[in-house]
């Protein structure tokens, strides 16, 4: 186990709490001179979406949008500090999606907002920050974005 961290993953869903994650993530890395990467999620389609909608996530149809929110996160992490960012975009839940980044890439960190993790929803169906707790391998910040 290492005291550093060289790879730091942050999702991002374009919603102002998933900014503040990134903008915490920039910091850390640009701290540590780890990589950030970036990654997002999205839905193919619409139905697609609706069969998995989550409250806690911001629904993104299409990669266009994804894309665009994987764009303006990663030129607001380098604006912080961030030297090495990258940008990876998954099609799935948000969850998969950031699993899935996270396992690719060997990362030591996984940071995301805690946007539902403390709503009724979210309590009895789970949410993102904290279905990635219980999935992750790696260290899991959850960043107080939301009340």
């Amino acid at each position: 186990m290492s005291d550093t961290y060289s790879t730091i993953v942050v999702g991002t869903d374009g919603s102002n709490s998933s900014m503040l994650a990134v903008e915490r993530a920039a910091r850390i890395a640009s701290a540590f001179d780890a990589v950030l990467i970036v990654g997002s999620a999205y839905y193919e389609t619409k139905e697609e979406a609706s069969k998995t909608l989550r409250q806690d996530s911001v629904t993104v149809v299409g990669d266009e949008t994804a894309r665009k929110n994987l764009q303006d996160a990663s030129e607001r992490a380098t604006e912080l500090g961030a030297q090495n960012v990258r940008t990876e975009l998954r099609s799935g839940t948000p969850v998969q999606a950031l699993m899935s980044i996270v396992n690719d890439n060997k990362a030591d960190l996984l940071v995301v907002g805690n946007r539902g993790i403390n709503s009724l929803t979210g309590r009895l169906l789970g949410s993102v920050p904290a279905d990635v707790a219980r999935q992750s391998d790696c260290d899991v910040m959850i960043v107080h974005t939301v009340n």
